[in-house]
């Protein structure tokens, strides 16, 4: 687990150089051993000076960072015949044992697209993959794109990549995101993609008390797949319905949950965490920072996120201490609550749409948040955590769950019961499953204003008499100046 890279070179020349490019932009400093692979060769080292010219011959490299999460993980490649391919990721569901020994054996008897195309209908998980044949190349990506991945060109290569930075290292300028649940079949000449699985979501009548049930049983099911063998896990953890359901179905499934609530100094907020904590009976670890903490993390944030955007950066500050201080006590796995907003009408934007123009108005808005989740949300959170040697785990982003979010009327996401519910649905199933009243029925509050961090990023640029976006962009832009040119 950690990042992939592969590149295919329009010119026929060796892809060594610009693969092991690639590799150290995305290993950061640490990993725990490098592989770069060809149709016909591979090679395996603890560092990127381990691989030199004279082993690969090939215009197709493969490339990846590995670092070990749990004990049954296995450093790739996967040789067929003149295939090679690396996988990375997790599969939730079916279960296997060994996703490189599945691949193996499809390979064999059904060739590389088919096996690409099968990878992506049948697994739900967090995952993406290279296939190298000779002088072709074969992308895959989950369906609900947990996994980051991008791809571009320039006049030499086609390249693609778990971070974007690998792809501007190399000089492709236009790094675009990877479309979920999508094949990709690149040659020197042209590349394609073709979609494979996309989840769908045709509203249908339903009671309140038949849609409790049936979510009642998806969360149960999601959260034991993303917890069974784990042990000891982490909670991302604000006090609030998500985390809470969240921290309280991995007890449910058997993990020994700690949680992790950060923020920033004197946050009313905080209190709230204490108090959901006591009632969860689970060990609560509280870490709090000044603006000046802010400050100085703001350009590493930056970075991972790739991107100024202010509402991607304000989410991505709290996130990125919540994944500091989980590898700083030894997890290796976080847990999360994200997607739940989304899934369930939880924003006020949602109530807004449908009060001024309609109930198809604001559920045609719930379905566009859905499936551009993986831009707005996963892509971040993911290459965030990922830095800190932590695998991110969403147990409310499963494939199943999500259908099924999307197939609910907005009347059981948004209810009126005597006064407006938010995620009524989901707050109705929390009750069911006993997390207590007052946790289940606690008012949303963004990440971003419950940390206080929206309000210190607004001071720091109002000191420069600017505005937030001005301001991250300018420091993003000095940031990628300074990185680039290592």
């Amino acid at each position: 687990m950690k990042a992939i890279a592969a590149v295919l070179d329009k010119q026929g020349e060796n892809a060594l150089k610009t693969i092991v490019l690639m590799l150290k932009v995305l290993s950061h400093g640490h990993a725990d051993a490098f592989a770069i692979a060809t149709p016909k060769s591979f090679n395996i080292e603890n560092s990127l000076e381990g691989f030199t010219p004279e082993d690969f011959k090939s215009s197709v490299a493969l490339g990846h960072v590995f670092v070990k999460v749990l004990a049954q993980d296995t450093l790739q490649p996967i040789y067929v015949g003149a295939k090679a391919v690396i996988f990375d990721g997790r599969v939730y569901h079916p279960r296997i044992e060994s996703p490189a020994g599945f691949l193996k054996q499809r390979l064999e008897a059904d060739g590389g697209l088919n096996t690409a195309e099968c990878l992506i209908k049948e697994f739900d998980g967090s995952f993406a993959f290279a296939i190298a044949e000779d002088e072709k190349l074969i992308v895959g990506r989950d369906a609900l794109g947990l996994y980051p991945l991008y791809y571009g060109e320039n006049n030499g290569v086609f390249a693609i990549a778990s971070e974007r930075k690998a792809l501007w290292k190399i000089g492709v300028k236009e790094a675009e995101s990877f479309p979920p649940g999508h094949v990709l079949i690149a040659n020197k000449s042209m590349f394609k993609t073709k979609p494979i699985k996309k989840p769908k979501g045709f509203v249908r009548p339903v009671s309140l008390e038949e849609a409790v049930e049936k979510l009642q049983e998806l969360l149960l099911q999601s959260h034991f797949e993303r917890t069974d063998g784990l042990g000891e896990v982490a909670v991302a953890f604000s006090g609030g319905l998500d985390s809470s359901l969240t921290a309280f179905l991995a007890k449910k499934a058997g993990a020994d949950v700690h949680l992790i609530h950060v923020s920033l100094e004197n946050q009313p907020e905080t209190r709230q965490a204490e108090e959901a904590a006591r009632l969860l009976g689970l060990p609560l670890h509280k870490y709090f920072y000044s603006q000046e903490d802010v400050e100085d993390v703001l350009p590493k944030v930056l970075w991972r996120v790739e991107s100024p955007d202010p509402l991607k950066t304000t989410i991505g500050i709290p996130i990125y201490w919540a994944a500091e201080r989980a590898s700083e006590l030894g997890f290796k796995v976080l847990l999360a609550g994200q997607a739940a907003d989304e899934l369930f009408g939880g924003y006020m934007r949602y109530l807004t749409l449908y009060s001024r123009f309609g109930n198809e108005f604001a559920e045609r808005a719930i379905t566009r948040d859905i499936l551009s989740l993986y831009e707005d949300n996963f892509e971040r959170d993911v290459k965030i955590c990922s830095f800190h040697n932590v695998e991110l785990r969403l147990p409310f982003a499963s494939y199943p769950l999500v259908e099924f979010a999307l197939s609910l009327p907005l009347n059981l996401k948004i209810g009126f019961e005597g006064e407006v519910l938010r995620k009524l649905v989901l707050r109705k199933t929390a009750e069911k499953l006993w997390l207590p009243k007052q946790i289940a029925y606690k008012p949303k509050k963004a990440i971003q204003y419950a940390t206080g961090v929206d309000k210190a990023l607004k001071k720091l640029a109002k000191r420069q008499d600017i505005s937030l976006k001005q301001y991250l962009q300018r420091v993003f832009q000095k940031v990628l100046q300074n990185c680039l040119e290592e």
